[in-house]
């Protein structure tokens, strides 16, 4: 079956539309104190693998970012399997943190997500911050490689933010790697440094992508970013982030998420022939809910796979109010519940 309804030329966004939302965290934070995912969870990627869901997830326990691994046989029941990339704190790079946000996949949006191996291999990528906090320093991403999806081999970052130009010089963010006839596209979004108070102050988010063959030698396209950030009172204003990039037979397909001048982070799409000129979509795929929703605050970073026809749009609902803010993952489809 399909996932998606007829595509009307006037209408894009028919077909990866998901306007019914589940309502509940399928993925909460970890009650025990101390665990890897104790105060946060985030960053969602949903796969299929020996006839289960799985999904990678990034925890927070107020120290850095750690990635875990979670299980599922219907895409809303969902148990924890454990954390599959811990800190190490002999490592320069990963002291305090590594988030995986991707493993090489199938790339058709209808297919089942399964995983690709290369070079008989899983291969994932991640992204890592320098100092222990939030979010804190200029964040690297590099490779990782596994046989069992549980023990991992990280390399060393592939791509830096100081090599980069000023959209990217702040650090680098949620990788999405893609591999596509005979190359290797690494999208992500980075950030700038801390603008002047005339330029709005704070920092701004956008999308890029770099190209390889060899999975050595990186090469930033030329005229990155390209998702850019949209003009004044527009839904990406602020970032246009954490790319979740997939194909529709030959239409590049790119899910991502805006922030407003206002402080919405929502989940938008964006079109391409190919991996370099995405077009945004004037809609809004996933919308912040009402107050007391569990995604009251933001409905952002997507990861989305189709199953039985139907779309599953997984995204990181956020309600409340930092630092009491409650982070976790929901899930929205194309078919009601």
């Amino acid at each position: 079956a399909s996932c998606s309804a007829s595509l009307a030329a006037s209408n894009p966004a028919a077909r990866y539309r998901t306007p019914y939302k589940y309502g509940k965290l399928v993925l909460p934070p970890s009650p025990e104190p101390g665990a890897f995912d104790s105060r946060t969870v985030d960053c969602p990627f949903v796969f299929h693998h020996h006839g289960l869901f799985y999904m990678t997830y990034v925890g927070w326990d107020g120290t850095g970012y750690q990635t875990g691994l979670a299980s599922s046989g219907n895409l809303v029941d969902w148990r924890k399997e454990g954390a599959i990339l811990r800190r190490d704190p002999s490592s320069p790079v990963t002291r305090y943190n590594i988030a995986m946000n991707w493993i090489v996949r199938q790339n058709e949006l209808r297919s089942a997500g399964e995983l690709k191996k290369v070079r008989g291999r899983f291969l994932g990528v991640y992204h890592a911050y320098p100092n222990p906090g939030l979010e804190e320093g200029p964040a690297v991403i590099g490779l990782c490689w596994s046989d069992d999806l549980r023990r991992w081999e990280v390399e060393t970052p592939c791509l830096r933010p100081e090599e980069g130009t000023a959209w990217e010089n702040g650090g680098l963010y949620k990788p999405c790697l893609v591999q596509h006839r005979g190359a290797y596209y690494l999208f992500y979004n980075a950030k700038t440094k801390t603008l002047p108070r005339g330029q709005g102050g704070g920092w701004r988010e956008q999308t890029g992508v770099a190209t390889s063959t060899d999975l050595k030698s990186w090469r930033r396209y030329e005229r990155n970013p390209i998702i850019p950030n949209g003009p004044a009172g527009s839904r990406d204003e602020r970032f246009a982030s954490d790319p979740c990039v997939l194909l529709d037979k030959q239409r590049w397909v790119f899910f991502y998420y805006g922030l407003d001048q206002k402080g919405k982070a929502r989940d938008l799409l964006a079109l391409a022939d190919d991996p370099f000129h995405p077009l945004k979509v004037n809609e809004i795929l996933i919308d912040v809910g009402p107050p007391g929703s569990v995604d009251s605050t933001y409905a952002h970073k997507p990861s989305v796979l189709c199953h039985q026809g139907a779309l599953y749009h997984f995204y990181c609902a956020v309600s409340g109010k930092w630092p009491n803010e409650v982070r976790g993952i929901s899930v929205a489809r194309s078919r009601p519940w």
